[in-house]
């Protein structure tokens, strides 16, 4: 028999530093927090009411307590055992959720989908779990966030002598994910992104929200920890990029996802070839 092909990322360290963020998470969890908003956004402004809710990633149960607020039967599924404990939710992986399929009104998660070992997996376990004409959304960290960071990990891998150890998981575009969400098999799939910037009086501080606002790196694997003249590296790197304020803007690239489980009485698109007018004509500059 073939092996499984090996996971990016250590679903047992991820569960663990999961449950690590819960105690601090109100006062770092300011990511999932703003997603959270931005979710409910979107949502207030759909001309819909959704019964059954299943929440993916608990944080803080902000986005279960709004939306039960709302009248929502809610049910959270979340990767940490005693964060699902806290949320009364159901300890599970997003590509491992054990729902039947067709429960679910809407499925929302804010701020876990990116380190999760199987996306497109999750994303067609969450199309399955929803009623006909159900809506899911979806926000994370995409590619592009954390270059500070990066560049300030880069140093102190080079100061160690060594090679550079992955330190931060990879991440994917608005464009990647909202290809993902049409081959899960959603309906009018939409992505999009936004920009956040976040300042800090040094690199401990990044490093305190991303641990306690579960954001922190769960990569399979051991990476070598980082010495002392690493340590010393790296935060130098971080603080050479300081404004004149001295403080350092570090950027969050956000992705959002919109789709609806296929329904016969969604709008469709023309079919190919039935246009009645000319789109080079339509373009061209009049007079």
């Amino acid at each position: 028999m073939a092996s499984a092909p090996p996971e990016p990322f250590d679903r047992r360290r991820r569960r663990a530093r999961r449950d690590r963020a819960l105690s601090r998470f109100a006062d770092h969890g300011f990511l999932t927090h703003h997603i959270v908003e931005e979710l409910l956004g979107r949502l207030e402004a759909i001309d819909r009411r959704f019964a059954r809710a299943l929440v993916i990633g608990a944080g803080d149960d902000i986005l279960a307590s709004a939306l039960r607020a709302q009248g929502m039967t809610v049910i959270v599924a979340e990767p940490g055992f005693a964060a699902a404990k806290a949320a009364g939710g159901i300890q599970c992986d997003e590509d491992r959720l054990p729902f039947a399929d067709g429960v679910f009104d809407i499925v929302l998660s804010a701020g876990s989908l990116d380190s999760v070992n199987d996306l497109p997996g999750a994303l067609v376990l969450a199309r399955r779990v929803l009623k006909p004409d159900g809506l899911f959304m979806a926000g994370f960290l995409g590619a592009g966030s954390l270059p500070r960071l990066r560049a300030a990990m880069l140093q102190a891998d080079f100061a160690g002598g060594g090679g550079v150890a992955p330190r931060i998981h990879p991440q994917i575009d608005v464009r990647s994910a909202g290809d993902l969400l049409s081959r899960a098999g959603f309906a009018l799939p939409v992505s999009d992104g936004e920009t956040l910037q976040a300042r800090y009086r040094d690199l401990g501080g990044l490093l305190a929200d991303l641990r306690f606002g579960a954001q922190g790196g769960v990569l399979s694997g051991d990476r070598p920890p980082l010495g002392r003249m690493q340590a010393a590296a790296a935060h130098g790197a971080f603080l050479s990029e300081a404004d004149e304020d001295g403080r350092v803007s570090e950027t969050f690239e956000i992705v959002y996802l919109i789709g609806w489980a296929p329904d016969a009485s969604q709008p469709k698109p023309a079919r190919r070839g039935s246009a009645v007018a000319s789109l080079a004509d339509a373009l061209k500059a009049k007079g």
